[in-house]
């Protein structure tokens, strides 16, 4: 199979969990389609790596990750992430399902983008410590801390207001 045959087939196989990590990353359809996107352009001229790699949809999902963060680190500032709402919606209270969710939304687009990237890693992807080490080019001590102080965050940011404090201590 020819180099452009097989990249070719590989988008039409991947691109939606691709495009569903990025999302998660993002928080946008529109980001998360130009970081798809860009991921796979710098990829093809290269595509023989990327095919050599003992798991080439992980060595994608690495680079997808490395070019969010490089992204988000050469913009040299945080852009306002305005999450969308995905239009499926599970069966039960719609409007229940609709606030928790975009409360979720809310919760991860406040984390920092290595945060972000390690729990999208950990609980979208099932990946384990040392793999998201890998991807992120950096310690499992690292990753655990990450995920840790990720989740503490979401959840002080979750717990309601007793006495003006977080996380109803006084």
């Amino acid at each position: 199979m020819s180099d452009g045959a097989s990249f070719a087939s590989f988008v039409d196989a991947h691109s939606r969990t691709l495009f569903g990590t990025a999302y998660l990353l993002t928080g946008t359809t529109p980001a998360a389609e130009d970081l798809v996107q860009e991921t796979l352009a710098m990829l093809y001229p290269k595509w023989e790596r990327v095919l050599a790699a003992q798991a080439p949809v992980a060595y994608v999902r690495r680079a997808l990750t490395n070019v969010y963060l490089s992204g988000r680190r050469a913009r040299g500032g945080h852009d306002i992430a305005m999450w969308d709402l995905p239009d499926a919606t599970a069966a039960g209270d719609v409007a229940e399902s609709v606030v928790n969710r975009d409360h979720l939304w809310q919760l991860l687009g406040s984390l920092s983008e290595r945060q972000r990237a390690a729990i999208v890693l950990k609980y979208f992807h099932a990946m384990a410590d040392a793999d998201i080490a890998s991807t992120l080019g950096c310690r499992v001590a690292t990753v655990r801390s990450l995920i840790s102080r990720g989740v503490a965050d979401m959840r002080e940011q979750s717990s309601p207001t007793v006495n003006g404090m977080r996380g109803g201590r006084s």
